[in-house]
């Protein structure tokens, strides 16, 4: 048994809160709201920008070719086959790569991309693939989890197809092999990976109510999201290095 099943068992009521969860059961039927789904789009695409950079931080700091080469290809997946993804998903809601990238990110956003790119910068690389793993573990189970409770093609296919892909299946094998090498070879650093693990499962959940409820920062002024469809765009610029 690996430390990644230690870690997954303890994440397991976690991940049983994901399964339930309306935007992804409804996600699942087909029937998801439109507004509901342009703002997991959004959100994550500002959010996948700083996971790449949580990455490449990782990948720089790895000394083990193995781990570089897996870290540094996750950030490449994400930069140049993920988002790509997105901009296509968003396209057919009308949503432009203008509004992909200058969205303000909502508290949950923010708290869980802020957690990430400190822990890759500040932590040992083992704890920060730690942080990284609940991500692509996640998406893959509640993607197949998806698969299991669609019972006809409807738009939102592409997605659970995306992550449930042979591509996506090895890339978190890849993932998972090299947290279970870093746990095998620094057990001194598994207490901190099984925090940041949890941290990283807990705001996982939370990512799919933000999208789900339309959580947004209080006291903000009227141009804020309402229904999901008036964004405020004007008000919720942000400057190209990604600060809101």
């Amino acid at each position: 048994m690996g430390f990644s099943d230690t870690l997954l068992d303890a994440g397991s009521e976690i991940w049983a809160a994901q399964f339930e969860h309306p935007f992804v059961c409804e996600l699942a039927a087909g029937d998801l709201a439109d507004a509901a789904f342009e703002r997991w789009l959004e959100q994550d695409y500002r959010y996948l920008l700083d996971y790449a950079r949580a990455y490449a931080v990782a990948g720089a700091k790895a000394r083990e070719e193995a781990a570089m080469a897996t870290l540094l290809g996750g950030a490449d997946a994400v930069l140049n086959e993920e988002l790509d993804l997105h901009r296509s998903l968003a396209a057919e809601y009308g949503v432009t790569e203008d509004d992909l990238r200058t969205t303000t990110k909502a508290p949950t956003c923010e708290a869980y991309t802020s957690f990430l790119v400190r822990t890759a910068h500040e932590r040992p690389v083992a704890v920060a693939v730690a942080a990284l793993f609940p991500c692509m573990k996640g998406y893959l189970d509640v993607a197949d989890h998806m698969a299991e409770l669609a019972e006809a093609d409807h738009r939102y296919i592409p997605f659970i197809e995306t992550y449930t892909s042979d591509e996506f299946r090895a890339e978190t094998a890849s993932m998972r092999d090299l947290l279970d090498g870093y746990a095998e070879s620094y057990p001194g650093h598994r207490d901190a990976m099984r925090e940041a693990f949890l941290t990283s499962a807990r705001l996982e959940a939370a990512f799919w109510e933000m999208a789900y409820a339309g959580e947004a920062w209080p006291a903000r002024g009227t141009t804020d999201r309402v229904d999901g469809h008036d964004r405020g765009r004007d008000h919720d610029r942000v400057d190209d290095r990604g600060g809101t």
